[in-house]
């Protein structure tokens, strides 16, 4: 069932012309003087990041899109860039490197999260917000150096660098933000 035009709002999604889903980052609703009103939309594609703007007019119908999420728990990974998650059913998903991203990083044995799908194949996976990482590398930090503003880059067990404040070090568990993929926290300092 396509929406309609009222229907829009940030966050929806979408599916335009082209047969790709889209996101809706920015909306704005513009009632000129004279004329009809304006629905402009800012949106990303959700299979390749693009972004593009639409004007729609009262009465345009927009797709929705064939999406379906699921909750699943990562199993392994297969190597060659693929990534192997299991449904509550048992089933074998199986995710590219393209579509995890920088999650991959992240990516802890039997950790619950979320893969939306576009038409039967998965585009993209929701891990939680905050992951705990233990730092393997960075250079050592300064006796008494607490100040947050600072920072120096640090690697986690598996590569991944990050940057932190000066005061973390080697072997110091932190949680990082992985919307965002940077530090939020030092969860534990390293017992010496």
């Amino acid at each position: 069932m396509p929406y309609d035009v009222s229907d829009l709002r940030k966050g929806l999604k979408v599916q335009l012309e082209n047969g790709d889903p889209y996101l809706i980052t920015e909306y704005d609703f513009m009632k000129p003087g004279k004329g009809q009103a304006i629905y402009r939309c800012k949106m990303r594609n959700m299979l390749t990041g693009a972004t593009t703007e639409k004007a729609y007019r009262p009465g345009d119908k927009i797709d929705q899109p064939d999406l379906a999420e699921k909750t699943v728990n990562f199993s392994y990974d297969e190597g060659d860039g693929v990534y192997i998650f299991l449904d509550s059913d048992s089933e074998e998903i199986r995710v590219t490197e393209e579509v995890l991203g920088r999650n991959k990083y992240f990516l802890e044995d039997d950790m619950e999260c979320q893969i939306l799908f576009f038409n039967g194949n998965p585009i993209d996976v929701t891990l939680p917000i905050f992951v705990e990482k233990v730092i393997a590398e960075t250079e050592p930090g300064f006796k008494g150096d607490t100040a947050t503003n600072c920072l120096k880059p640090a690697k986690i067990d598996n590569g991944y660098e990050i940057n932190v404040p000066t005061f973390v070090g080697i072997g110091d568990v932190v949680r990082i933000d992985t919307r965002t993929g940077e530090y939020s926290d030092r969860v534990k300092k390293a017992s010496i």
